[in-house]
C-alpha cells in the first residue's frame, strides 16, 4: 500500500474544499488508487511503471481535471442566461470528449455497437428511402401542391375498350372536351407513354417516349438547358413527324452531351425526327420508376401506328390512352376543380359515347364522373405494387432495430456495472445523479451518432441495389435516391429514438449507484443488484418475442414464395425464347399479312436447334390481356372471357396437354367456319364441367360472329401466377390475323437460348433486312413478375436471421453473466456433491425460462399482427400453425444452444478455485 494523501491534498488544493469534504476526498482517492496500483499489478505492470501511470494521472491529468469539473459543477453558485448556456454546453462537449476517449480505450465495445447500430439503422433508412421516392417525394417541378390529375373517380371498373398503359384515364374524345370546358385549371396537359425504337434495323433498341400536348411543360413549369420544349405551336391535328425533345441522361448517353445538339436528327421507329432542345437533368417525367428519354407532340402519334387501317388514337373513342394533368388556378382548391369536373361529366359523358359500344356498356359509360386528384407526387404503377410490401419491410426494419438496441441496452448495463466504482467516486465528490445520467447519455448519444452516419452511408448503397434488383432487364426502373430532409429528418430521429432506447436504462441504473458499498467492495467491481439483473432478463424477454415475429414473418414469405415458384403453371416455363418482330416499316398491306406471318413462322421453325415455334398474341405473364364478352346459346348472355390468338402449335410449343378435340391446323382459314379452343374453367362455367367440344357461343360484341369449340386445354395462368384460371377462349390467327405490324413468336430448343438469336437474325434478314427484333427469355419474364415476392421473401428471410442471430448473442450475454454472479453458488453446490450434469441443467433451466416467457409473448404479437401482409402470401394463411411451429421450434433451439456453453463452463467450475477467489 502506497500512501497518497500527501500527493492527493497538493492536487485538488486548488478547488478550495472544506476541511471535512477535503479529508473525504482524500480518503476516497487514496482508496480508489490503491485498487488501481492493485489492478495494474496483476496485469503485469512493474510496480515503478503502475506508481508512475497513477501519479501522472493525479498530478498532471484527467482524473484531477475531472474533479475539478465536478467539483466545479456543483459548488459554483448557480448563474443565468448567457454564462449559464456557455457552461451547459461546454459540460455537453466535457462529456462528449470524455466519451470519445472511453470508446477509443474500448474499441471492441466501440466496433460491436456501431456495426449494429449501423446495420439496424442502415436498413431501415435503406426502406424509408425507398418509401421516400416512390410515394412521398414531390415531382421535381415548379410548385407541385398545385398540380391535380383529371380521372374518373366513380368507378373502380372502368372501363370497355382498348388499354395502352397503366396510366390510361381518358379517350381522345374525352380529353378535348375536358381541355375545353374545364375551369379549374389556368392550364391543363395531356400526355400518353410509349416505347420507340431508335435502332435502325435488325435487332431494336428502345427509348422510354412521352406523347404531350403543347401545354405540357407549360403546365409544370420546366424550362430547357438547350434550346427549347414542345409548345403548343407543335401540336396540331395531322403534324407527321415532328420536333422531339431529349431528356438530360439521353442527351449526355446518346449526343455526348454536345452544345450543339439542336438540329440533329433522331431515328424513331424508321422516321428522322429533329431535336429542338433538351429538358433539366432534375426532370425525369411524371411517372415515378421511369425516366423518359424522349417527348413528341401528341399529333405525332399516327406515325407510329403499327395499324393501317385504323384511325388516330386521338380519334378513336374507344381507346384509353391519355392521361391529364392541370395546374390550379389561384384561389381554386383540388375540392372545387373536381366539383366543376362532376358538373361538366353528363354532358362529356353523352358527347363521347362510343357507337360500337352494346347497351349494358353505354349504361355504364354515362355514369362515370370525372374528379381532380391529388398529383404532386406523380402517377407511379410502381407504387400501387410495392407501397405495401415496402411498409412491412419497414415494420420488420423496426423490429430489428429494437432487438440491436436491446442488446446494446444489455452491453451497456455490463459496462455501467464495471464501472461502478468510478460512478461511485464521482458521487462521493459531490456529482449530482443528473449530471452522471447526462455523461452516460452523452455515450450513447456519440454511439448513436457514428452508427446513424454509418447507416446513412449503407443505406446510399443498399438502396440502389434493391432497386436494380426490383429492375426488370428490359426496363430499369429510375427513382430519386438522392437524400432529401425527410430521409435525413428520419435518420436524425433514429439516432434520437435509439440512444434513448439503449442508453437511457443503464445511465439510470448506473447513476444508483451507492457509493460506499462499491468502494469498499473487491476489485472486480461489485454485483449488479436485483433491479439491474431484472432489467437485463427483460431484454431478453423482448429479444425473443420480436425475434419471433420477425422468424415467423420471413418463414411465411420464403413458404409463399416457394409455393409460387413451385406452381404448375399450365406451361413449361423454360427452354422458350420470345422474338418480337415489328415490321411496320415494310408497310405490308393487310391482305398480305397471313401469308408473310406464315412465311416468317416456317423460317423461324427451320432453324436448326429449334423444336417448335408459334406465334400468339398475348404472351402469358406479360402484364398484358385482351378481355371480350359472349354469349352462350340457350344459357348466359354476355359472359366475360379471356380472350388469345395463337397459331397452330402453340400448345405444342408451351407443352400445354391437349385434353380433348384437335388443336389449331391450317385449314381454318378465314373462309371457314370460325373455330375456338377453351380451357377446362371455360367448360366447368358453362357447361359445368361437360366436354365442350361440339359446342358453340357467339360474340356479344359482333352480332353475327360464331364460334364452334373444336379443342380444350389444361388450365393455364394468364395474367399473374396467383390468379384464379379463368374462363379463356382462344381464336386462330390462320383464320384472322388481324392489322397489326408485328409477330411475336414463342420459340421453343433445348440448346441455349441466346445462341440462337443470330440465327434468328439471320432468318429474319433473309426476309427482309429492315425488320426490327426485340429477344426475351420466357423465364426470365416470369421471374420479373415475381420480383415483389421475391424482394419479400428475400429480404424478410435476411432480417429474420439477422434478429435470430441478435437475440443467440442477447441470450448468451446473460446467461454468462447469470454464471459469472452464481460462480460462488455454483462452487458451493459443487463442493456439496452436485455433478457437472445437474449444473448444466439448472443454467439451461434459466435459459429456458427467459425463452419461454419470450415465445409466448412472441406469439402473442405474431397472432395480433398476422393481417399486415395477408394479401402478400399465397397458398398460406397469415396466421398458420406449421410456420409458428416452424419459428418458435428454431427460437428455442437456438437459444439453448446459446445457453449451453455458458453451462458447460459453469459445469468446469473449479470449487476450491472459485471459493479460494470469493
Amino acid at each position: 500500500m502506497h500512501d497518497w494523501s500527501k500527493e492527493i491534498e497538493v492536487a485538488i488544493a486548488p478547488l478550495n474544499l472544506s476541511a471535512a469534504r477535503e479529508a473525504e476526498v482524500v480518503e476516497e482517492l487514496s482508496q480508489h488508487l490503491n485498487d488501481r496500483y492493485e489492478e495494474l499489478l496483476i496485469s503485469g505492470v512493474g510496480e515503478e511503471q503502475a506508481y508512475g501511470i497513477l501519479k501522472h494521472d493525479l498530478t498532471g491529468g484527467k482524473l484531477v481535471a475531472g474533479l475539478k469539473a465536478t467539483v466545479r459543477e456543483t459548488s459554483a453558485p448557480i448563474s443565468i442566461g448567457r454564462e449559464k448556456q456557455e457552461r451547459l454546453l461546454a459540460g455537453i462537449w466535457n462529456d462528449l470528449q470524455y466519451g470519445a476517449r472511453l470508446l477509443v480505450r474500448s474499441p471492441s465495445f466501440a466496433t460491436v455497437a456501431i456495426l449494429s447500430l449501423a446495420l439496424g439503422i442502415g436498413a431501415n433508412t435503406t426502406i424509408f428511402q425507398l418509401l421516400d421516392a416512390v410515394r412521398l417525394r414531390t415531382l421535381p417541378v415548379k410548385k407541385p401542391e398545385q398540380l391535380a390529375r383529371v380521372a374518373i373517380v366513380n368507378s373502380p371498373q372502368c372501363c370497355t375498350g382498348d388499354f395502352y398503359s397503366s396510366n390510361s384515364d381518358l379517350t381522345g374524345d374525352q380529353w378535348k372536351s375536358v381541355h375545353d370546358e374545364q375551369q379549374g385549371f389556368s392550364a391543363i396537359a395531356a400526355w400518353a407513354d410509349t416505347r420507340l425504337n431508335v435502332g435502325e434495323g435488325g435487332e431494336a433498341r428502345y427509348a422510354h417516349a412521352l406523347l404531350v400536348s403543347g401545354e405540357f411543360f407549360h403546365v409544370l413549369g420546366i424550362q430547357p438547358v438547350v434550346g427549347r420544349l414542345i409548345s403548343p405551336a407543335d401540336d396540331y391535328h395531322g403534324c407527321g413527324v415532328q420536333g422531339v425533345a431529349l431528356s438530360y441522361p439521353f442527351w449526355q448517353r446518346e449526343f455526348g452531351g454536345r452544345p450543339d445538339v439542336v438540329g440533329s436528327k433522331l431515328i424513331l421507329n424508321g422516321h428522322p425526327f429533329q431535336v429542338i432542345g433538351v429538358a433539366p437533368a432534375s426532370f425525369y417525367g411524371l411517372e415515378v420508376g421511369q425516366n423518359f428519354d424522349t417527348a413528341l407532340p401528341l399529333c405525332s402519334e399516327p406515325v407510329f401506328s403499327t395499324n393501317l387501317s385504323r384511325p388516330s388514337l386521338m380519334d378513336s373513342p374507344a381507346v384509353w390512352w391519355l392521361a391529364a394533368i392541370g395546374r390550379l388556378k389561384p384561389g381554386w382548391t383540388l375540392e372545387r376543380a373536381s366539383s366543376q369536373l362532376d358538373a361538366i361529366s353528363p354532358g362529356i359523358f353523352a358527347a363521347t359515347l362510343p357507337a360500337g359500344y352494346d347497351a349494358i356498356a353505354k349504361k355504364d359509360y354515362l355514369t362515370f364522373h370525372l374528379g381532380a386528384l391529388p398529383a404532386a407526387t406523380g402517377v407511379s404503377s410502381l407504387r400501387k405494387d410495392y407501397e405495401s410490401p415496402l411498409w412491412v419491410l419497414l415494420a420488420m426494419t423496426g423490429l430489428v432495430l429494437l432487438i440491436a438496441c436491446a442488446n446494446l441496452a444489455n452491453l451497456m448495463l455490463a459496462r455501467a456495472s464495471a464501472r461502478q466504482r468510478e460512478m461511485a467516486l464521482r458521487l462521493t465528490l459531490g456529482a449530482s445523479r443528473s449530471r452522471l445520467i447526462r455523461q452516460l447519455l452523452a455515450e450513447s448519444l456519440l454511439l448513436a451518432t457514428l452508427g446513424t452516419l454509418g447507416g446513412v452511408g449503407l443505406a446510399q448503397i443498399l438502396s440502389r441495389a434493391l432497386v436494380a434488383f426490383l429492375s426488370p432487364q428490359q426496363n430499369p426502373i429510375f427513382v430519386e435516391l438522392t437524400p432529401d430532409w425527410r430521409v435525413l429528418g428520419f435518420a436524425a430521429s433514429l439516432a434520437i429514438l435509439t440512444c434513448i432506447l439503449f442508453g437511457l436504462a443503464p445511465a439510470i441504473q448506473a447513476s444508483q449507484t451507492e457509493p460506499g458499498a462499491a468502494l469498499k467492495a473487491c476489485t472486480r467491481g461489485t454485483t449488479a443488484g436485483r433491479n439491474h439483473f431484472l432489467m437485463r432478463r427483460t431484454f431478453v424477454i423482448s429479444q425473443v418475442a420480436l425475434s419471433l415475429v420477425l422468424l415467423a414473418a420471413a418463414l411465411l414469405f420464403v413458404r409463399s414464395f416457394r409455393n409460387i415458384v413451385n406452381l404448375n403453371a399450365g406451361f413449361q416455363q423454360d427452354h422458350i425464347l420470345i422474338a418480337d418482330f415489328e415490321f411496320a416499316p415494310l408497310k405490308v398491306m393487310a391482305e398480305s399479312q397471313m401469308v408473310f406471318k406464315q412465311e416468317l413462322l416456317l423460317r423461324m421453325q427451320a432453324i436448326p436447334g429449334v423444336s417448335s415455334a408459334a406465334e400468339v398474341q398475348m404472351i402469358p405473364l406479360s402484364e398484358s390481356g385482351w378481355d371480350g364478352n359472349i354469349d352462350i346459346p340457350g344459357g348466359a348472355e354476355r359472359q366475360d372471357v379471356t380472350l388469345n390468338r395463337i397459331s397452330p402449335g402453340y400448345f405444342q410449343t408451351m407443352e400445354t396437354p391437349l385434353l380433348a378435340g384437335r388443336d389449331f391446323d391450317h385449314t381454318d382459314v378465314p373462309a371457314a367456319p370460325r373455330k375456338a379452343i377453351v380451357n377446362q374453367a371455360f367448360a366447368r362455367k358453362y357447361y359445368g364441367g361437360a366436354n365442350p367440344v361440339g359446342k358453340v357461343f357467339h360474340d356479344s360484341d359482333a352480332p353475327g360472329k360464331t364460334y364452334q369449340i373444336v379443342g380444350m386445354v389444361k388450365d393455364s395462368k394468364f395474367h399473374d401466377m396467383r390468379e384464379d384460371p379463368s374462363p379463356t377462349v382462344y381464336l386462330s390467327f390462320t383464320q384472322s390475323n388481324g392489322p397489326e405490324q408485328r409477330s411475336t413468336l414463342m420459340i421453343r430448343s433445348d440448346e441455349s437460348l441466346y445462341s440462337l438469336i443470330p440465327s434468328i437474325n439471320r432468318a429474319a434478314k433473309q426476309i427482309n433486312s429492315s425488320m426490327e427484333i426485340e429477344y426475351t427469355v420466357f423465364k426470365t419474364q416470369i421471374r420479373e413478375s415475381l420480383t415483389r415476392e421475391r424482394l419479400m421473401a428475400t429480404l424478410s428471410g435476411f432480417f429474420g436471421v439477422l434478429a435470430t442471430v441478435l437475440a443467440v448473442i442477447g441470450i448468451y450475454g446473460v446467461i454468462s453473466y447469470v454464471v459469472l454472479q452464481r460462480k460462488n453458488e455454483i462452487a458451493v453446490r459443487m463442493a456439496l456433491g452436485a455433478d457437472r450434469n445437474r449444473i448444466v441443467r439448472m443454467v439451461l433451466r434459466d435459459a429456458a425460462i427467459l425463452i419461454s416467457i419470450g415465445v409466448v409473448a412472441g406469439t402473442a404479437m405474431t397472432t395480433a399482427s398476422g393481417n399486415a401482409a395477408a394479401s402478400m402470401l399465397y397458398g398460406l394463411k397469415p396466421r398458420d400453425p406449421v410456420t409458428l411451429s416452424i419459428a418458435i421450434a428454431g427460437i428455442v433451439v437456438v437459444g439453448l444452444a446459446a445457453s449451453f456453453v455458458p453451462a458447460l463452463r459453469a459445469a468446469n467450475i473449479h470449487p476450491v478455485a472459485a471459493l479460494r477467489e470469493e
